[in-house]
């Protein structure tokens, strides 16, 4: 059944039955992969409404856009590639547009009184510094870091060379440790 849930063709038969006018392909497609395109978004924007404006722009553009997927790559490489930059447009054009801080508040302080509120302190201290990363670094640390990928897979998706990617790793990794030092403090 094409468009049922059990559809057993490769991503490359799905999207090129979309390209060819099957109106079930593409979101079998997609929710093939949804899950792991939004941990990207997520991960890569540490805020869910922009995550999910950026993942919806990716989808919207590779919906449009499948007639150029060249071959060269998996589809869910081509997808990942897709996701990643509409993740860089809106931190892009998030940083024309002039914002208001809100104050800090002692979340600290709030965790230590309880174990389990300690686990969401640390996410939230690692999701505040890999927010601080410049946008390059960022992406780099999801796919090695989050994602699991390989150096080589991640220079694949990013469209960067192997070497780019151990650097920025590099740079990322100190940041992340200059950033996230005060955590060795509290234990």
């Amino acid at each position: 059944m094409p468009g049922g849930t059990s559809d057993t063709r490769s991503d490359e038969h799905l999207l090129s039955a979309h390209i060819n006018g099957d109106l079930h392909a593409f979101s079998t497609l997609i929710r093939r992969h949804q899950e792991r395109l939004w941990a990207v978004a997520y991960r890569t924007l540490n805020n869910p409404d922009d995550a999910a404006d950026a993942l919806q722009d990716a989808l919207f553009n590779a919906h449009r856009m499948a007639h150029s997927y060249r071959a060269d790559a998996r589809v869910s490489t081509w997808l990942h590639r897709i996701v990643v930059n509409a993740c860089l447009d809106r931190i892009r054009r998030d940083k024309l547009r002039p914002t208001v801080s809100l104050p800090d508040f002692e979340i600290p302080a709030l965790a230590a009184r309880e174990d389990r509120y300690a686990a969401v302190d640390l996410s939230m201290s690692i999701g505040d510094a890999l927010a601080q990363l410049p946008e390059e670094q960022r992406a780099v640390v999801v796919a090695l870091d989050v994602e699991g990928l390989s150096i080589a897979e991640t220079a694949q998706r990013l469209g960067v060379a192997e070497g780019t990617v151990k650097s920025r790793s590099s740079r990322a990794r100190l940041r992340l440790a200059k950033l996230l030092g005060h955590l060795k403090e509290d234990s």
